[in-house]
């Protein structure tokens, strides 16, 4: 049924009343009446104000813009747009109708481009905090991973101790951590994934003047220099434990550092010992730079895992990178059963 634009407003009105739809719902008339044409037509009739115009605007002739406008004033049964003698004025329904088409035909134009975006390559930001083991092996290859797949995500990486780490993902300044959380205040809000835990050795240089020795104490080790980890981590207060549980003072001559090239350095250009996981520095010992002294400090560390925060939703990237972490440490847990 075609309605033409030359129609005074108050025809319009009862031709419309009597043709309307009974007991049309929301659902029905999205799924079934309503059309993206519709839409589009509405949005510039809106904007120009002109039949001929918005039917130019929207790529349609003159007589299609007007059978879609009569189709859907007749569905709804009120009138849309008062027909002046030049040009069309929207009603209070009218504008209801332009506003919501706009959002919609916006909302799936973001759609197409976030389609478009995914297709080319997912883009965006994420800030992945870790503790100093997983810094080096875990994060490196789920990095590269990510890269595989999303080469314009940009990652920034922030190597600390797990508790500024969590007060950096409880701050909002980091999206994902490889830790532990030590705060059991902060736990509620937190969501933790654990990966495994850090068995320690103490470490020195090759040709060391301890290597070789298997009546190494505590108490001569003490009288070496040590490199430690800053004051406040946890693998800091557990040497600090270990001295104090034999009724030894801590060593007089420390070194505090968590940079691994500087600690892998001050080993090999000295005595130093330093208390540090098998994993990370395994690359050392594989190439005869570093070896653990015959000594069990029988220091292991918590389990670590991947904390992400509840109640908050990760951006597309970070979503990624945290599908990049999950796929390399199952990766890794497959292989070690297999072994």
């Amino acid at each position: 049924m075609s309605f033409s634009y030359t129609m005074r407003c108050y025809d319009c009105r009862n031709v419309i009343a009597n043709h309307a739809m009974p007991d049309l719902d929301p659902d029905r008339f999205v799924r079934t009446y309503l059309k993206t044409r519709h839409m589009v037509l509405l949005v510039e009739l809106g904007r120009h104000g002109s039949i001929m115009q918005a039917a130019q605007a929207a790529r349609m002739t003159q007589p299609a813009a007007s059978k879609l406008l009569a189709e859907l004033e007749h569905v709804l049964g009120v009138p849309l747009f008062e027909r002046l003698p030049r040009g069309v004025k929207p009603t209070g329904y009218g504008k209801v109708l332009i506003r919501r088409a706009g959002a919609s035909l916006a909302e799936m134009g973001a759609a197409w481009q976030e389609v478009m975006e995914l297709h080319a390559g997912l883009r965006g930001r994420v800030a992945v905090g870790a503790i100093l083991t997983p810094s080096t092996t875990l994060v490196p290859a789920a990095v590269t991973l990510l890269k595989t797949r999303h080469a314009r995500v940009s990652v920034s990486i922030e190597v600390e101790a797990s508790k500024r780490l969590v007060e950096g993902l409880r701050g909002g300044e980091l999206d994902i951590v490889i830790g532990r959380i030590a705060d059991a205040a902060a736990a509620s809000e937190l969501h933790f994934e654990p990966i495994t835990d850090e068995p320690h050795s103490l470490f020195v240089r090759a040709g060391h003047p301890l290597l070789g020795r298997t009546d190494v104490k505590l108490r001569e080790l003490g009288e070496h220099a040590w490199i430690l980890p800053p004051e406040g981590s946890i693998l800091r207060d557990r040497i600090s434990s270990a001295f104090l549980s034999q009724g030894l003072e801590q060593p007089a001559e420390t070194v505090t550092a968590s940079a691994l090239p500087v600690i892998t350095s001050l080993l090999n250009s000295s005595d130093m010992v330093a208390p540090m996981s098998v994993e990370l520095v395994q690359p050392w010992i594989d190439s005869g730079l570093l070896m653990p002294l015959p000594f069990d400090l029988q220091l292991r560390m918590d389990i670590y895992g991947i904390v992400t925060r509840r109640q908050h939703q990760l951006t597309p990237a970070a979503e990624a990178m945290l599908a990049a972490l999950r796929e390399v440490v199952g990766a890794g847990l497959r292989g070690a059963s297999a072994a």
